[in-house]
């Protein structure tokens, strides 16, 4: 019971500002939750078979073998492996949950510390793949919070394993089960979350635009609004053909359901006649083309007809998720930046140019999480950050934004402590 001690000591300390004495209990807290952590990768590896034959009922509800909704779903022992380390990539993570990030004395002799706390309570809705178990509870954990998880039914058997083997490991450690809460798939589940106000200290969803779009619409608690991706490239006129071919097929075929894969190409006019060699990587691999009138003459006869298709207003503004995507021709910089102004998801956008000017113009005026200048955008991920993973790429502008880790999971409070000092006006 060493760990609800030490909660009970922590209250006791910060009803009485003892600023010195809370940081070092943290750090104690910290230290019997890393070794929780490294209990819980073990068992990851000891019960790989019982993971494995859970996710494949799960797997047997899907009738296409082949469909990018079955990759997502399936769990193999090198997934668990990877699983086990990045949970132990965690535990090397300094936590932030204490830690005094401000320190100041005023005139007035009071001192002022403003210190890392945890929300509390943190539900995550999600409906990226069960891995997502593991990593939201491992920052949630490690940042001192307790996490209600809700995932989608199709993962129903998944899910519940792995929350099964968190809540035993938590339990022979001594801490109650339940800083760990996978909630049933019924549909009015969902409402009920939403509306624990009070419960609940932030919600986190985890998915496409149709269930952030629920969540920051119903959740009567703070929301970290994570965004669908909708990402660009935009190839400048002094963009190199070589390196933007490169960053094009990595940022479009990686990992095709990933929120951060390219889905619009935005290539300045007098570029056309290196657009067939940028999308040779994405011929290689049967990606369907929406091409703009300009772009479209220019891959004729040298893309497959069957992968070229005219674009409709709904080829912009899509996050396809697929091997589809689609091509905006713009007469400049100017014209690329209105058409990612308009379309884009503020989640992550990339040019690829040598021109300083058109460098700076872009990092200064694109409003997204991630910028990124002669690289992928497929590097918007937690672990890419080396912040042990996330709970979702924030696209708003109020606390956390980008991919939300540690840090992400906590927010201040201020310590003020004096000698009988009171206010006269």
């Amino acid at each position: 019971q060493e760990i609800e001690q030490i909660f009970g000591a922590l209250i006791s300390l910060i009803i009485n500002n003892l600023t010195k004495q809370i940081s070092e209990l943290f750090q104690l807290l910290i230290r019997i939750i890393n070794e929780i952590l490294e209990a819980i990768a073990d068992e990851v590896q000891a019960k790989a078979f019982y993971i494995l034959a859970e996710n494949q009922k799960d797997l047997d509800r899907i009738d296409d073998k082949e469909s990018l909704r079955y990759a997502k779903l399936q769990l193999t022992e090198e997934t668990l492996l990877r699983i086990a380390e990045d949970i132990r990539g965690v535990i090397e993570l300094p936590s932030p949950t204490g830690k005094q990030i401000e320190n100041t004395t005023l005139p007035n002799g009071l001192r002022l510390c403003k210190t890392a706390v945890p929300f509390g309570v943190v539900g995550v809705v999600f409906e990226t793949g069960p891995y997502a178990c593991f990593e939201v509870f491992s920052l949630c954990f490690k940042s001192a919070n307790a996490c209600v998880l809700k995932g989608d039914a199709s993962m129903k058997y998944s899910n519940q394993a792995i929350v099964d083997i968190i809540r035993s490991v938590l339990d022979e450690c001594g801490l109650n089960p339940n800083v760990c809460i996978l909630l049933p798939n019924h549909k009015e589940t969902m409402s009920e979350l939403l509306q624990a106000k009070g419960f609940i200290d932030l919600i986190v969803p985890k998915g496409g635009r149709a269930l952030i779009d629920v969540v920051c619409r119903d959740a009567r608690m703070p929301v970290i609004e994570t965004g669908a991706g909708v990402c660009h490239t935009y190839f400048h006129s002094s963009g190199k053909a070589e390196t933007g071919q490169k960053i094009i097929t990595n940022a479009k075929i990686r990992r095709i359901n990933a929120c951060n894969t390219l889905d619009c190409l935005v290539i300045d006019k007098d570029r056309l006649n290196d657009l067939p060699y940028l999308c040779r990587g994405l011929r290689d691999n049967d990606v369907i083309i929406y091409a703009d009138r300009h772009a479209y003459a220019a891959l004729r006869g040298s893309y497959p007809d069957s992968l070229l298709e005219e674009a409709s207003a709904d080829s912009y503004g899509t996050e396809f998720l697929d091997y589809k995507m689609a091509v905006k021709t713009v007469s400049n910089i100017e014209e690329a930046l209105r058409h990612i102004s308009q379309y884009g998801g503020k989640h992550s956008e990339a040019v690829v140019a040598e021109s300083a000017d058109a460098i700076a113009l872009f990092r200064t005026l694109v409003d997204a999480a991630c910028v990124y200048v002669n690289a992928s955008t497929a590097f918007t991920d937690g672990q890419q950050f080396g912040l042990g993973g996330e709970v979702g790429v924030s696209v708003q502008k109020l606390h956390a934004r980008g991919p939300v880790g540690l840090e992400g999971l906590c927010t201040h409070k201020w310590i003020v402590e004096g000698e009988g000092q009171i206010r006269e006006n």
